[in-house]
């Protein structure tokens, strides 16, 4: 059986993403990117020194980890080694591709890393459970032949519960229309994991990490849940001591996010006054502790159940973690440049950010669709675009170019008679001419757009294609990986889709511990 073709992409990002992903650190914001085995070595060995021993036994509970997973884990705590992080907020039924491709891509550099210095490098994932945003969380998207289906958890947002809490819900239907998506399924275990992770009295996050679990402990991969009590407890030191210094780390923040406003970037992520990096519960809700209480809620010790927001999150995993990397996206990517004044504010070690892998995944039949109608998975990234494009080639043959001519003779008659006024404007002023060619090209645009419309309607069979290869590339209009749900891939193709993908993040994870350009797959 043919598998998909896995694409390399550009990740993309705002311009200090960018700068970033090419290499070009902004000094003083960021730990300068290693470029060779020896740098990361020096890099690793930073972090040895640094760690604190016993924390996987501490944070054994709240890994949960099994198999393979388990095995890596306990093999780099018992040789003193270090691991590659990356995480996800929840998302339905594992969220969209990216939240499997950045797990992906932790596992080949941790891999990387381990070939380039000989110190043993576990991956780890970051399952965000503490997260409260279930709009962000409630959504994902199949394709279906003809087009894309979002998918939705039902009830009402509990706004400020942790999706570790938030209840699931009745998914049912939503799990039939996956496995629909998932058509004539090689591997049915994948759907056999969604449904064993989703059921009526799941929570979101609780679903997610099950499914997670699931599918990454076999490759190695351990995810940690960040609303675990024993990552709690871990984190409390750092979350007082950021309650302690919440003036000197706003003074920091408001002072980096002048230095980047200087430099022409806005921060990622807005200064919000008064309040601290810390969040508490009130009647279970997050809520962000006032600077004004700050001192009073550290001093209540653990009757506080205390978590971080997303400035101090990466501050904190490197200090309960030997983390030598944090695999990020383009977002992440720029807060970072917050982060690293969070982290000195506290007097904690800095993290080190890389980007991400990121890809597309063609499946066979979408590429033979694109062979077929001679068209390229970025021309679908206009929703109308593909269908004008097809629709100009069923034209009657004449047709096109009779309406260019129209247009031809529309200019070269009002050109001419504005020529033949040029030397009596008095009789007809010039720009009366011009508002009538204007006027009549208009027209010649609206009756080429109502013979494409024609067109299309007449050509079912074409925009049903269309539909299927923006289903599959561009659901809902985003970036596949961005929105599409991998799980109907998995069933279909079986997990060789995830062997492949992992060879394609391999390259990628070489030349971030090499030095080399980032490789992107030609268009």
């Amino acid at each position: 059986m043919t598998l998909p073709t896995i694409i390399t992409e550009s990740l993309g990002g705002n311009a200090l993403a960018r700068r970033v992903i090419e290499g070009d650190s902004p000094e003083g914001w960021y730990l300068r990117r290693p470029t060779s085995g020896a740098e990361w070595h020096e890099r690793v060995a930073a972090v040895q020194g640094a760690a604190s021993s016993g924390w996987l036994s501490r944070l054994s509970v709240a890994f949960g980890a099994t198999g393979a997973a388990k095995q890596r884990l306990q093999r780099i705590a018992d040789a003193g080694g270090v691991v590659v992080t990356t995480g996800q907020q929840p998302g339905l039924f594992g969220g969209p591709i990216y939240t499997w491709s950045k797990a992906i891509a932790a596992l080949e550099l941790a891999d990387a890393i381990e070939r380039a210095t000989g110190v043993p490098t576990a991956p780890v994932f970051w399952a965000a459970t503490d997260d409260a945003d279930f709009a962000e969380a409630r959504d994902t998207w199949v394709s279906l032949p003809g087009g894309a289906e979002r998918l939705s958890m039902h009830g009402p947002p509990l706004d400020g519960l942790p999706m570790h809490d938030h209840p699931l819900g009745d998914v049912s239907h939503e799990l039939e229309r996956l496995a629909a998506a998932a058509g004539s399924a090689i591997a049915p275990g994948i759907l056999d994991a969604a449904r064993l992770a989703y059921h009526p009295a799941a929570t979101v996050g609780g679903a997610y990490l099950v499914l997670l679990r699931t599918l990454l402990a076999p490759l190695g991969i351990a995810v940690l849940d960040a609303s675990h009590p024993a990552l709690l407890a871990a984190e409390r030191p750092w979350l007082t001591k950021a309650l302690e210094d919440g003036a000197s780390i706003a003074a920091a923040l408001a002072a980096r996010s002048a230095a980047l406003r200087g430099a022409g970037f806005d921060p990622q992520v807005a200064d919000v006054e008064g309040l601290s990096l810390v969040f508490g519960r009130d009647g279970g809700r997050k809520s962000r502790i006032p600077l004004r209480l700050a001192t009073e809620t550290a001093a209540r010790g653990e009757s506080e159940r205390l978590s971080p927001n997303v400035l101090l999150r990466p501050v904190v995993e490197a200090a309960v973690l030997p983390t030598v990397a944090y695999v990020a996206g383009p977002g992440e990517i720029a807060y970072f440049a917050q982060v690293g004044a969070v982290a000195s504010a506290l007097g904690a070690r800095p993290p080190l950010v890389v980007p991400r892998w990121s890809c597309t995944i063609v499946e066979p039949h979408v590429a033979s669709l694109l062979d077929a109608h001679g068209v390229t998975r970025h021309d679908l990234a206009d929703p109308h675009a593909v269908e004008g494009k097809l629709a100009r080639r069923a034209a009657p043959d004449g047709v096109m170019e009779a309406l260019q001519a129209m247009r031809a003779r529309i200019d070269e008659g009002t050109s001419a008679l504005a020529a033949s006024l040029s030397g009596d404007a008095g009789l007809l002023p010039l720009e009366v001419v011009e508002g009538t060619r204007r006027q009549m090209s208009w027209r010649a645009d609206r009756l080429e757009r109502r013979l494409l419309a024609g067109l299309k309607r007449r050509d079912e069979g074409m925009r049903r294609d269309v539909g299927t290869m923006r289903g599959a590339l561009y659901p809902g209009g985003l970036r596949q990986e961005r929105a599409l749900n991998l799980l109907p891939l998995l069933a279909r193709h079986g997990l060789g889709v995830l062997d492949a993908m992992r060879a394609a993040a391999r390259a990628h994870a070489e030349a971030l511990v090499h030095g080399r350009p980032l490789p992107v797959d030609a268009a």
